[in-house]
């Protein structure tokens, strides 16, 4: 009893560090620091996009006030799949900027293994297009936006907006695509972590990293639902437009996995910039041109 007592608070010890470390800091996302998101818009917090679901199916939405058909930014949060909350975020930027912001949760790999995730952000998606008239929010023009795990649930999004295969449950009569994705250091294909990882960083391979209990195995033993996982298996020519942002020296997420969604994405004739912010690691970013690029991004593909 006492071993398994150990190894419990062990295990307990491992994902609380995994969820810290690939948890997106404050500071690496174009956000305000101002809490005035309550002055300027409508809020809706903790709203079921399903009906009857998991505690995490949830999302909080703001809407500038006075707004009849807002582009909506969708903003999917990091926590290496373990971990993380919607509260992170804080829409007051884009709220100022006319869009309206939903800040969405989905279960977590200790709740369900992958594909749970994307089809939790695709449910979401779907529940705000159907209720986009109610709630003053223009159908046509959603922005996905995440970082780290988040950045990954936002590319696959991006690049599954033509297939069904993740679409499940209520309002399937609706589009789960989105017309835009920013990308902030989000995983793509975990099996070429490991390689191209900085020297001291995490295991990747490891059965217990964040992509393996994403999955359900250690994922150089399940390639096929690696695969699956990976955003750059769906890229078409129809993929969404991508601004994608990555830290050249980032330790937890290597920045060869947004050059292979860069590659990916080109080769198929899809619009993507990827902006490398030199010195950086995993978020916490302080240059100015992140900010700079994703208000040009949004505005260029939301407001045509």
């Amino acid at each position: 009893m006492l071993q398994r007592t150990i190894l419990l608070l062990i295990l307990l010890s491992i994902c609380g560090w995994l969820q810290s470390a690939y948890s997106s800091p404050e500071g690496s996302m174009p956000i305000s620091n101002d809490s005035n998101s309550m002055e300027h818009s409508r809020v809706y917090r903790d709203m079921s996009y399903v009906r009857g679901g998991h505690q995490r199916q949830k999302l909080d939405l703001y809407v500038p006030k006075g707004a009849k058909s807002a582009p909506l930014v969708i903003l999917i949060h990091g926590g290496a799949w373990l971990g993380g909350s919607k509260e992170s975020w804080k829409p007051d930027k884009f709220v100022a900027e006319g869009y309206a912001v939903a800040a969405i949760n989905y279960r977590l790999s200790q709740h369900a293994i992958f594909p749970a995730q994307i089809e939790d952000c695709k449910a979401a998606v779907r529940w705000l297009r159907a209720h986009a008239a109610e709630y003053g929010i223009d159908p046509n023009h959603f922005a996905a936006m995440g970082s780290s795990a988040g950045g990954h649930l936002a590319a696959m999004l991006g690049t599954t907006g033509n297939t069904r295969e993740f679409d499940v449950g209520e309002n399937l009569s609706v589009s789960s695509r989105v017309q835009a994705v920013v990308d902030q250091f989000g995983p793509t294909d975990f099996l070429q972590m490991e390689a191209h990882k900085l020297p001291g960083s995490m295991m990747h391979d490891a059965a217990n990293s964040p992509e393996s209990l994403l999955i359900g195995g250690p994922i150089q033993e399940n390639k096929d639902k690696v695969a699956r996982a990976n955003p750059i298996t769906y890229v078409t020519r129809d993929a969404s437009p991508f601004l994608i942002v990555h830290g050249e020296m980032d330790q937890l997420v290597p920045h060869h996995q947004s050059e292979l969604l860069e590659a990916a994405l080109k080769k198929a004739g899809v619009p993507v910039s990827l902006y490398t912010v030199k010195g950086a690691g995993h978020g916490g970013f302080r240059d100015p041109k992140v900010d700079e690029l994703t208000s040009e991004f949004l505005a260029c593909q939301l407001r045509r």
